[in-house]
């Protein structure tokens, strides 16, 4: 949260614990150890997966606040201290834009693992390749509040793709874009959710573009991709991301 950085007063983090056994601290403790915005905790009662949480914290901020734009991060990672700069002055000079990424570095804690991870940037070029992978990696989003209005919360009948199915409708609604710098720094955890769930998010994935894919071709090609993918341990196809 310290690598969070943009105009003081023009922002709040609101940290979602998803069913915490032994909450990792309290709001007071938090708050004084992060400057220049407000923190809030919204604390689940159970931990009912991560589309569940998602959307709490979404309705909180629907609730609660007045906003324009939603950003998310990860535990683990880290902003470059432009991130949000550079994306809200992208927004406001681009109005047509609902949907915004960037580039990103995996990198593995404590270890050298790491890859760039690259993606197209103007929306014809984006549509294309979302056929073939998520080209918004979820912590890099900043996205506006009323395309989320319009379109809904986070959808839940996609187990552990439920950020690429929102994605996807974002895309089919509004123009999108990414910005070509390495702005997040995302830690790569195979124990992590989407890890563990590969062959789970996989056959989400499969049916997200059967469902919001454009093209027949495209469908078919990227849904053979994913089959691939579904055969190929989780170990080699890291070691080719890091050799590209």
């Amino acid at each position: 949260m310290q690598s969070i950085q943009y105009d003081e007063g023009k922002f709040l983090v609101l940290v979602v614990d998803d069913g915490s056994k032994q909450p990792f601290t309290e709001q007071e403790i938090l708050q004084k150890n992060v400057k220049g915005f407000p923190v809030h905790i919204l604390r689940l009662d159970e931990n009912n997966g991560i589309a569940t949480a998602l959307n709490a914290g979404l309705q909180w901020i629907k609730s609660n606040i007045i906003c324009s734009y939603i950003a998310r991060l990860d535990c683990g990672d880290l902003c470059d201290p432009l991130r949000f700069h550079m994306q809200l002055d992208f927004l406001r000079v681009n109005p047509y834009v609902g949907l915004l990424g960037s580039w990103c570095l995996f990198k593995k804690k404590n270890e050298t693992l790491q890859y760039k991870y690259k993606t197209p940037q103007d929306h014809k070029s984006i549509v294309r390749a979302m056929h073939f992978r998520n080209v918004f990696i979820h912590p890099t989003v900043i996205f506006r509040f009323d395309l989320v209005e319009k379109l809904g919360f986070y959808p839940t009948g996609y187990p552990h793709a439920e950020d690429y199915a929102l994605f996807w409708e974002m895309v089919n609604s509004a123009q999108t874009a990414i910005l070509p710098a390495y702005l997040v720094v995302c830690e790569l955890n195979i124990t992590g959710i989407s890890s563990l769930n590969r062959i789970k998010q996989l056959r989400s994935r499969q049916v997200i573009v059967r469902k919001f894919g454009h093209t027949f071709a495209l469908k078919m090609l990227g849904i053979a991709k994913i089959s691939i993918l579904m055969k190929v341990p989780y170990s080699f196809v890291l070691s080719v991301k890091k050799l590209m």
